[in-house]
């Protein structure tokens, strides 16, 4: 995996991308404690709300900006929404009411949004040796992985001799060094083969290949469970932490560092995983991992509101959530490869960006208002969420592997 590297133009690439994914994780930790300051209890919604708005710009946004920006060169278009985020994490910490979060949230991933595509079209035209694309894949997870465990671990560690509005300074840093290497690296003029029309003419094509793909259909269930999981976590992490355990600042930052601990944990082992049992069986196991891991967080979540205690058993649980997700996305990957063609490629990819994050539209806004209510019904109904999602997925891959031997037992008795 560490061979690809040695390619000069990947590597500022990854260097960039993991230098502002650092920047990235102080952020949220950040943004927690800046909406617990202003929110109070109520944080949970401030945040459910905040990433909500993050993933309409995901969803909606991106699509827009991308059609905008398709002639400009992709140096011009990194480097642009780079300043963007600079500009914004600057003006964070100036806020004094939960609606300019929202405001300054929605250009903020507007330009990650921006940022993301236009990165991610660039390495196949940097890496284009199939072997050494499938070494970047893998090396770009890991590098989400490391960056949920250390992110936080960064963060606490800042914690005990700044307060968290330095944080916004440490991810305007993050992003301006993104910048900087982005200048410094020649890049190809056509990063890729791109399908023509505008990004609406070719997204519904991406899409009726997940429809028509029992597959994809698996996969899009399985995008479910990971947002119902990761939901409770990433929104409602500063809850426990500050409002029920009333926990200093570190806290937060540790809560997150253990979600990422897990995935990490899973995301080094899961390609030898998914070749010993298959990668669909991998992420079946996963999406049960979730399903036990929220489950618990209920049984968790009432004995931490009855009695303030269980500090210890709340970071197990994100720990199995953050091993379950990871079970689940890492390999995810494979099933888009293997279910599309040189020619449809990116559309069936752009189609699981939209409709992975399209669940999260859903999650977020549970796991934030009505965990505003009542944080065991949330977690309770993100877990139906997930079981329902898990349910689905199982459905779906025994119902293929019956149609599989069907066609089987025809073609065999055909040829007698």
């Amino acid at each position: 995996m560490i061979e690809v590297l040695r390619n000069r133009t990947y590597r500022a690439l990854f260097s960039a991308q993991v230098i502002a994914l650092l920047g990235t994780g102080l952020l949220t930790v950040a943004l927690g404690l800046l909406a617990f300051d202003l929110a109070g209890d109520a944080a949970g919604r401030v945040l459910g709300t905040a990433l909500t708005i993050k993933m309409v710009a995901y969803v909606g946004v991106a699509p827009v900006v991308a059609a905008l920006v398709d002639r400009i060169p992709k140096k011009a278009v990194l480097v642009g929404a780079d300043m963007l985020r600079i500009a914004i994490a600057l003006m964070l910490p100036l806020v004094t009411e939960t609606w300019h979060i929202y405001g300054l949230v929605f250009i903020l991933q507007s330009a990650s949004a921006t940022f993301t595509p236009a990165f991610q079209s660039l390495i196949p035209a940097v890496v284009p040796e199939a072997r050494d694309y499938t070494r970047a894949l893998s090396l770009s997870r890991m590098a989400y992985d490391l960056e949920a465990l250390l992110s936080p671990t960064i963060a606490a560690v800042l914690l005990t001799v700044v307060s968290y509005n330095n944080l916004f300074v440490g991810t305007a840093i993050g992003f301006a060094g993104s910048a900087v290497l982005v200048l410094a690296t020649a890049l190809p003029r056509h990063p890729s083969d791109q399908e023509s029309g505008t990004f609406w003419q070719r997204l519904p094509a991406g899409a009726l290949v997940f429809f028509r793909t029992p597959s994809l259909r698996f996969l899009m269930l399985t995008n479910v469970v990971v947002a119902a999981g990761t939901a409770l976590v990433l929104v409602n992490s500063v809850v426990y932490a500050k409002g029920i355990f009333e926990l200093n600042d570190a806290a937060l930052a540790i809560a997150l560092g253990a979600y990422g601990v897990g995935s990490l944990i899973v995301a080094v082992n899961v390609p030898r995983l998914a070749d010993r049992i298959g990668v669909t069986r991998t992420m079946l196991g996963g999406a049960v991992v979730v399903v036990g891991g929220l489950i618990a967080a209920i049984a968790v979540t009432i004995l931490a509101v009855t009695t303030s205690t269980g500090w210890w058993a709340l970071l197990a649980t994100w720990l199995v959530l953050g091993m379950g997700s990871s079970l689940i996305s890492t390999p995810s990957s494979r099933l888009l490869a293997d279910a599309s063609t040189p020619a449809n490629r990116n559309l069936v990819y752009t189609a699981q960006f939209a409709l992975s994050h399209s669940c999260f539209l859903v999650t977020y806004p549970v796991a934030g208002w009505l965990g505003a209510v009542s944080l065991p019904i949330a977690t309770a109904s993100l877990a139906l969420v997930a079981l329902a999602g898990a349910v689905g997925a199982f459905r779906i891959r025994r119902r293929a592997i019956v149609l599989s031997q069907y066609w089987e037992n025809t073609e065999s008795r055909i040829g007698r």
